[in-house]
């Protein structure tokens, strides 16, 4: 059944999986919005961005039930990634400046954010952990470094992150419901900063590893029938606990922000340290150049296989569609009328006015019109990253404007 060790870096290798979502270019246009919007799971934002209204959270709890011996012991393996932005700056010293990007040697430099891995660990007594909220404090230092490249310099700023657990234990009858609260506790003042600048001051994909020494774990998923009642009063937020390892082995689980089954299992190239060709395949020399890529695709890894698919139609000459009678384009303002049988979704939005932002086909030929619900909140957000809802023609009718 292999070892704790054996069991901790299967977990690791697993969640990188999850860790480096986003971190590399996504097929699409350049700029794509998806290759700017960077990770988007496991954000934990300062509390002054976070009472904002951000949707993001400042916190994430993780609840799982285990089976202890006397003097058990419960390890704590914190992951996440620390935003770093890199900037490129052209001339000398007195005179630098920014640029979006630089040229050296053929090859394309540009400004973006980067990502610095951390790994923070902390092992507990569970005995010290039943009478109070065990609380344990972490900083991330930030900084700066400066290197230099023909014609200038890139420099490399970091911020730093205060974050802390929050730990505690519920005595059971013939159990132990561990609780563990994850927190940025960064002071810094984000009340007016977008999201691309409060990320700098979060905690990213982050990721809790949970193994225990003296004890096992119950599965969240599928609880055995006399802990099925507790297994339900376990509360997660913003993360989901599994066992990981060899299958049948309890002594470490991986809680993670995506819905993982017990046992996950890393494809062949992931536990390798890289990414399969699905991920890149598809980009058009331009953004593969951005991405410091050869044009010509990689050699697919193991387990990564994908099925051809047909490519994606576009008409980029079409900026507009005819709905009844009107042409209707970017900016223009509709009722949304879903048709019977929609996705439930869509029938809470029945009736309310939307803004189109973009028209989009899809393979078969049909136009839709990406849409923003008018008085929705989040829609800054919402139209920054792109997250539209779609609606086809005949589910929309164009808003009479009433004369002022």
């Amino acid at each position: 059944m292999g070892t704790q060790r054996e069991s901790l870096e299967h977990a690791r290798a697993v969640a990188d999986a999850v860790l480096y979502e986003g971190y590399v270019l996504h097929p699409g246009h350049n700029p794509a919005p998806r290759n700017q919007v960077r990770w988007q799971r496991g954000v934990l934002v300062p509390p002054s961005y976070a009472a904002t209204g951000s949707a993001e959270p400042t916190c994430c709890r993780t609840e799982c039930l285990a089976e202890v011996d006397a003097g058990a012991r419960l390890s704590l393996h914190v992951r996440f990634l620390q935003a770093q932005r890199r900037t490129v700056e052209v001339g000398g010293p007195g005179s630098y400046r920014e640029v979006d990007s630089l040229r050296i040697a053929g090859e394309e430099l540009p400004a973006m954010d980067e990502a610095v891995s951390n790994e923070q660990q902390v092992t507990l007594a569970l005995d010290d952990l039943f009478d109070r909220t065990h609380v344990v404090p972490f900083t991330v230092r930030g900084g700066e470094r400066t290197s230099a490249v023909p014609g200038g310099r890139v420099v490399r700023r970091k911020q730093p992150l205060n974050a802390e657990l929050r730990c505690h234990a519920e005595a059971l009858p013939g159990l132990v419901r561990v609780r563990v609260v994850l927190a940025n506790t960064s002071p810094v003042d984000c009340s007016q900063h977008r999201r691309f600048e409060a990320l700098r001051h979060s905690l990213v994909a982050t990721h809790l590893l949970l193994s225990l020494d003296g004890g096992v774990f119950l599965s969240c998923d599928q609880p055995p029938r006399w802990a099925a009642e507790h297994a339900h009063g376990c509360v997660n937020e913003h993360t989901w606990p599994v066992l990981v390892g060899e299958p049948g082995r309890r002594d470490t689980m991986l809680s993670a922000p995506i819905a993982l089954p017990d046992y996950p299992d890393a494809a062949g190239g992931v536990r390798a340290g890289c990414f399969g060709a699905h991920e890149t395949a598809p980009l058009s020399d331009l953004p593969k150049a951005t991405a410091g890529m050869h044009p010509r695709p990689a050699p697919r890894q193991p387990g990564t296989e994908v099925a051809d698919l047909p490519q994606q139609r576009t008409d980029s000459a079409r900026d507009t569609v005819v709905v009844g009678g009107v042409e209707i384009g970017e900016g223009s303002r509709v009722v949304l009328r879903p048709a019977p049988g929609c996705d439930a979704q869509d029938m809470f939005v029945a009736g309310r006015t939307a803004t189109v932002r973009a028209l989009r086909q899809d393979v078969d030929g049909t136009w839709f019109l990406a849409v923003t619900v008018d008085g929705d909140p989040a829609t800054e957000l919402l139209a920054e990253d792109e997250r539209y809802r779609y609606f086809t023609t005949a589910e929309v009718e164009p808003l009479v404007e009433e004369p002022r």
